[in-house]
């Protein structure tokens, strides 16, 4: 996971922004509104206060946690694995000047470096489901929790619609998890009785993809920005037509050779790129979501 986030954070950011992850997109909504969107919709499960002490795990370059500082006037410790992004992400807190209720450390979140009982609330966003096994993150997550407090995430989780008799199927869940660094996916009903028993109280859980704003109001899905297009003010979409998938390594490799680009910058985007094109599928097809939303309380006792 490391090596993986080494290679793709500049991508993810340059094609993506500083939030690295998807969200349905309402009628008349922008790309920004929806992501913010999303993030405040998972913030306001946690049911914090000002000041409170609120852990990211999994934290990117630090997106939503400055934009959950911002929406909860909370007090936010966002954690990854790699140290780029750390270096990245605190300069960013301090470019918009919140670097004094918002910082990102290095650490593992299967062994995080917190005492226990330590945070008021704690979110996560498309970033357990790189977890080796999913108890050993959700119980490292329920320990640093203060008694009472709240644990909300979006996972990657295979749907009901998934069937493993199925070829293209099985192929949509390769191309994801080798695209995008993860170990193997699981059903959406794993993923919760693993925070279940974990010891958290399962207050919710269900796939946000669903949501009406979408089916209703004409908005788009998650996975529309991973769709090809011949328009090229349609950026991502752009490179995912029959013509860009094959020129942008090629544009790529030549970048390579004049040192325009560090070595192995081809070979990512073709890794991401596959990954991206497998998440499309397996959104278009209802096999897989990235946001299976899931609340577990830690009891009082």
């Amino acid at each position: 996971v490391d090596s993986y986030y080494d290679l793709a954070t500049e991508f993810y950011e340059w094609g993506w922004g500083t939030s690295f992850h998807f969200a349905t997109r309402f009628r008349d909504e922008t790309f920004r509104q929806s992501i913010l969107r999303h993030e405040y919709y998972l913030a306001g499960k946690l049911g914090v206060n000002k000041g409170a002490k609120i852990l990211d795990c999994g934290c990117g370059v630090g997106g939503p946690a400055r934009n959950i500082h911002r929406f909860t006037s909370a007090d936010v410790t966002a954690l990854t694995l790699n140290q780029f992004q750390v270096d990245r992400g605190n300069a960013l807190c301090k470019k918009e000047g919140c670097s004094d209720m918002v910082r990102l450390v290095q650490g593992d979140f299967m062994k995080l470096p917190f005492p226990d009982n330590h945070f008021d609330a704690v979110f996560a966003i498309e970033s357990t489901c790189h977890a080796p096994v999913r108890t050993g993150v959700y119980k490292e997550i329920l320990r640093v929790l203060k008694p009472g407090g709240t644990f909300a995430c979006y996972e990657w989780c295979l749907t009901d619609k998934y069937d493993k008799e199925n070829a293209i199927h099985r192929k949509v869940k390769k191309d994801i998890e080798v695209g995008d660094g993860l170990p193997d996916m699981c059903h959406t009903s794993v993923c919760t009785k693993a925070l279940e028993d974990s010891g958290f109280t399962i207050v919710e859980a269900r796939d946000v993809a669903l949501d009406t704003g979408v089916q209703i109001d004409q908005g788009e899905p998650w996975y529309m920005p991973l769709m090809p297009s011949w328009s090229p003010l349609a950026w991502p979409r752009f490179q995912f037509n029959p013509v860009m998938y094959r020129l942008m390594p090629l544009i790529l490799a030549f970048f390579e050779m004049i040192r325009l680009v560090p070595k192995g910058t081809k070979d990512t985007q073709i890794m991401l790129q596959a990954g991206g094109i497998g998440c499309a599928q397996g959104g278009h097809l209802g096999v897989f979501t990235p946001m299976w939303l899931m609340v577990g309380r830690k009891e009082a006792n």
